[in-house]
């Protein structure tokens, strides 16, 4: 049961895995945190492919990042099944085969498991809590209740009351959709690129007993056909059953200019923290997030500048988003190629090449 207390160190809004990480470091710092989530239970509805990279492969993937074993503890029962192979699959349907450790979550359980982290450091929840309005220090709700905090955390996705609000910045929004189906799979994980996707890519994720399979695509390429039918006719190549139908929006711009403005802080799908070659976000928020906490409690003790939460997001992650955008804005032209150059292109010869895209390494560096 949450206490009465209306008057915190820090107020988070959106108990996703940003907005938990964030709770989870401010309340080891010793510091008072209430998270704020208009859902009924975080974690539902499900929004996302569910795939994150083993810990091991996060290493390699972000190696300036620290300590990935303390920020990364996923357990057991929020763990679907392992991959050790990821095919990038052109139209010919002829594959590029990687070495890739990645797990496939159920999702639900995996936020549920950061939430429950953080309350056993002293965060608090209060679910089913729609925020109005963010004006200073003071968080308004919907239904009239208000709070206040030193500090106020935008952690609530691409519409979060203080992005929208604050900052006036663009983001590309890749429109998603997806489906859990029943079969068995396989075991490696699938990319898909060419006119399946247009300016995107479509996915099949093994999990146990299933897979989430979808779509996303940038509309500007899509020459009138509509994310659904386009949906629809990748997901029907599977043949299985569905037992459930989601969709959201991923931003692929890459990370905002600023993450800070005043006492607000942004942090996840708020601030762009997606890899725009290929749509990784999980852990990539819970990187920003741990940065985020971690500056509030060293401001909130010692004074240090908000904005060195910006300052060591660039050391850990700068040159991986740097790359990554690079990565997506020569991979958007490329995709606008007719399938059967992106057959082509898709060989023996470039495998290399293909690979440093998508795992946001410099692309024309082959070792």
């Amino acid at each position: 049961m949450m206490s009465q207390r209306t008057d915190w160190d820090v107020i988070v809004i959106g108990g996703g895995p940003a907005g938990s990480t964030v709770a989870r470091y401010v309340s080891e710092g010793g510091q008072d945190v209430l998270v704020l989530d208009g859902r009924d239970s975080i974690g539902s509805p499900l929004q996302c492919g569910e795939l994150v990279p083993s810990n091991d492969e996060m290493r390699r993937l972000c190696p300036a990042v620290p300590d990935i074993d303390d920020l990364l503890q996923t357990p057991e029962h929020a763990i679907s099944l392992r991959t050790s192979e990821m095919h990038l699959v052109p139209p010919s349907g002829r594959p590029l085969r990687y070495p890739f450790e990645g797990l496939m979550l159920n999702r639900v359980a995996h936020d549920e498991w950061l939430v429950e982290l953080a309350k056993s450091k002293g965060a608090e929840y209060l679910t089913n809590a729609r925020v109005d309005t963010v004006d200073g220090e003071i968080v308004s709700l919907r239904d009239g209740r208000e709070f206040s905090a030193r500090i106020i955390v935008g952690a609530g996705g691409h519409s979060d009351p203080i992005r929208r609000s604050y900052w006036d910045e663009k983001s590309l929004q890749i429109p998603v959709k997806f489906v859990l189906m029943d079969g068995d799979y396989g075991g490696a994980v699938e990319l898909h690129f060419g006119s399946m996707a247009p300016g995107g890519y479509a996915w099949m994720f093994p999990k146990e007993g299933g897979a989430n399979i979808g779509v996303g695509i940038q509309r500007k390429f899509a020459k009138g056909r509509s994310l659904n039918s386009i949906t629809k006719e990748f997901i029907g190549k599977y043949g299985g059953v569905v037992n459930f139908s989601g969709g959201g929006s991923l931003p692929m711009s890459g990370t905002i200019d600023c993450f800070v403005k005043g006492n607000h802080l942004l942090v996840g799908d708020s601030a762009g923290m997606v890899l725009p070659s290929n749509g990784a976000g999980i852990t990539i928020a819970m990187i920003g997030g741990r940065i985020a906490g971690q500056t509030i409690v060293s401001h909130l003790q010692n004074g240090t500048s908000l904005h060195e939460y910006e300052y060591e997001w660039k050391r850990q992650m700068g040159s991986v988003m740097r790359n990554s955008k690079l990565s997506f804005k020569v991979g958007s032209w490329i995709m606008r190629l007719p399938d059967w150059i992106l057959n082509l292109a898709f060989n023996p010869l470039t495998k290399p090449f293909v690979w440093r895209f998508v795992t946001c390494r410099k692309p024309f560096i082959i070792f």
